[in-house]
């Protein structure tokens, strides 16, 4: 069974600083582009990063970038996004997915609308306040 377990959500203050946690199970991490996603009351899901093996520099939406880092600790199974100076705008429920590299090599199912990963773990909330 896979299993994605995102962490790490909660109340910050606009410029601050937050770090999320998806920790993975039942997949073996280097077969699958990891990505981090976000959805507001209201709002259009957006694609916020991703991670692959097979593409040198992570994806960052235009909205985050600069501000947002995603890393990954493969033997811990582990994909974490550091959030910094954050915005209210930035308030949302987040969650990772994963899609196999076989479906795309890289990350550029983030720019696809409606495209939806393999697998989704349950969302963290992350709450920015002004």
């Amino acid at each position: 069974e896979v299993q994605l377990q995102a962490s790490g959500g909660g109340l910050a203050q606009t410029g601050g600083s937050l770090r999320l946690s998806c920790v993975a199970s039942g997949i073996t991490f280097d077969d699958y582009n990891i990505g981090w996603f976000r959805q507001a009351p209201g709002k259009e899901r957006e694609g916020v990063s991703c991670i692959s093996r097979n593409a040198g520099t992570p994806y960052y939406a235009e909205t985050v970038k600069g501000r947002f880092t995603i890393s990954s600790d493969i033997p811990k199974n582990t994909v974490y996004l550091q959030m910094d100076s954050l915005e209210p705008e930035d308030t949302a429920l987040y969650y990772c997915a994963a899609d196999s590299i076989l479906n795309m090599p890289t990350c550029e199912a983030m720019g696809v609308p409606g495209y939806e990963y393999d697998y989704r773990g349950q969302g963290t909330q992350v709450t920015v306040s002004s």
